[in-house]
């Protein structure tokens, strides 16, 4: 990453130095029960636990802009121990979070932090309090049948995929570290009764809050509405200043609905939109089984337990986003009893979602206007499934078309998105019709290429570039991690030193583990 100004990593602090804070322990029901171990815990919001420690912790990969952020120097030593949950600051209250959840449209009853341990709470530089939450720590309560641990595997995906989304401009929690454990951790990456041991790793995430809709819903499913009052007073508390329950649920309802327009325009799956995986902060949360678009495909799932069904496919996410506020009001209505006010909230998703998405879309297409044409969007899309092509590669060559080339010219322009040769007549008679449109727009072609180039990224997290980063790290080698890392803070810049970055999915990759599908485990 860029070297720090001079001045700023003066400010920095040492982990060891900073204050902690510990607000959601302070003021919200705590589990009355300290034995730690998987059981139905209620009338609380969380359990007091302490990370299980690990063997060998090695710090394998760091953040610094996050780190910049929260005013933290990188850590060495001792400190390393901290972030593997071998050591506990004084001033850290960690606890596991209570909460529920829908998975795949069917009510799951209790989940929470299955191995997830929230350390504490700091103050960032721009005075926002921010959570410092350990994925991988060990058991909780909530850890049901598993161990609490993570793999080094699923542990990068979340680490870089993070840190990609914020630079993308997509609101997001984020990974401040990566941690080996150096011990192995037992896992069956598809669940076929092949399981094998792999390496143990650790994520620090950071997060204003990592509440989610399930954490509501537990209290609903179990009625115990004096804590869901309790907790949704904190949340507008700390998050959604003096705001009535209402204008909160509101608010909640128009944040998924940006968030939403935001995966869609980068061609983001998550994977696995279950209630307990949307946050009510409006943050993508919870990394696990994604994938980015490469041949376009509206049913593409990345999630293999998902394969059959598609519910969390491309294109029924904004769909799910709306059932799940609506599994959200249902939790809400013993606050807020008028159901037309819930409607209405319901509603603001759509008309956000919709607004932003069209904003998206002539952005992206490198219009003036705030929405582009219905139709020529429709036969776009159309256009795309044609014949395998590439999202991102797509959007971002569209702004080299030249408005007066030939047609073969206007083709080859766009050609290196193309999965396969062959004839694309559909695609071809678009180009025409959005070459006739973009001149009617009348904008300078600099400006035109600036403008598509800012709302189009060159460089996203595809996933076998995960698998490169990850075959390489667990051989020893963290360069292809830290390269990957310089190049996606910058995902809109050309950085053509770094092409082969932005290129297509190879042939290799199409049906190789963990490049094209992955588990709930991964």
């Amino acid at each position: 990453m860029t070297p720090l100004p001079a001045r700023r990593a003066e400010t920095l602090r040492d982990l060891e130095a900073i204050g902690f804070e510990n607000s959601f322990v302070r003021e919200l029901p705590a589990d009355p029960v300290s034995v730690n171990v998987p059981r139905q815990v209620a009338n609380a919001c969380y359990t007091r636990v302490t990370p299980t420690p690990v063997a060998a912790p090695r710090l394998l990969a760091w953040s610094d802009d996050l780190a910049s952020y929260l005013g933290m120097k990188r850590p060495s030593g001792h400190a390393v121990e901290i972030l593997a949950g071998n050591r506990v600051l004084p001033g850290m209250e960690p606890y596991a979070a209570r909460y529920g959840g829908h998975q795949f449209g069917h009510w799951a009853g209790q989940l929470g932090d299955g191995r997830a341990i929230t350390l504490a709470e700091m103050i960032a530089i721009d005075g926002s309090r921010q959570e410092l939450q350990l994925k991988g720590a060990g058991l909780t309560p909530y850890s049901r049948t598993a161990d609490g641990r993570a793999v080094l595997r699923s542990s990068l995906r979340e680490f870089l995929c993070s840190e990609a989304m914020s630079w993308l401009g997509v609101p997001t929690t984020r990974a401040l570290s990566l941690t080996a454990t150096g011990e192995p951790v037992i896992r069956d990456m598809f669940y076929d009764g092949n399981p094998r041991p792999e390496p143990g790793a650790i994520v620090c995430r950071v997060a204003p809050s990592f509440v989610r809709f399930g954490n509501f819903q537990i209290f609903m499913a179990n009625q115990e509405n004096e804590n869901l009052k309790k907790l949704a007073d904190y949340v507008i508390r700390h998050h959604f200043a003096s705001m009535s329950y209402v204008e909160w649920f509101h608010e909640v309802c128009r944040r998924t609905g940006a968030l939403m327009a935001d995966w869609m325009r980068l061609g983001f799956v998550h994977g696995v939109m279950n209630t307990d995986n949307l946050s009510i902060l409006g943050l993508t949360i919870d990394y696990g089984p994604y994938g980015w678009l490469e041949g376009y495909d509206p049913m593409w799932t990345p999630n293999t337990t998902d394969a059959q069904g598609r519910r969390y496919r491309y294109g029924n996410q904004p769909y799910i986003a709306q059932w799940n506020l609506a599994r959200l009001a249902e939790a809400l209505m013993p606050l807020i009893p008028e159901v037309a006010a819930l409607e209405e909230g319901l509603k603001l998703y759509v008309d956000t979602f919709q607004a932003s998405w069209q904003r998206a879309l002539a952005q992206k297409l490198g219009f003036a206007a705030s929405s582009a044409d219905d139709e020529l969007v429709k036969q776009m899309f159309e256009a795309l499934a044609e014949a395998e092509t590439d999202f991102t590669i797509f959007f971002r060559s569209l702004a080299k078309v030249p408005l007066e080339g030939t047609e073969k010219e206007v083709l080859a322009a766009v050609s290196p998105a193309f999965y396969s040769e062959g004839e694309r007549p559909k695609l071809v008679a678009w180009l025409r019709a959005y070459v006739e449109r973009v001149r009617q727009e009348g904008v300078a072609l600099h400006t035109r290429v600036e403008r598509m180039n800012a709302a189009n990224p060159k460089y996203v997290f595809r996933n076998y570039l995960a698998v490169q980063a990850i075959d390489a790290i667990e051989g020893g080698d963290a360069s292809v991690l830290e390269r990957l890392m310089k190049v996606l803070a910058r995902p809109y810049d050309e950085q053509p030193a770094h092409d082969d970055l932005a290129a297509r999915r190879p042939e290799w990759a199409r049906h190789k583990a963990g490049c094209s599908a992955l588990s709930c485990s991964s």
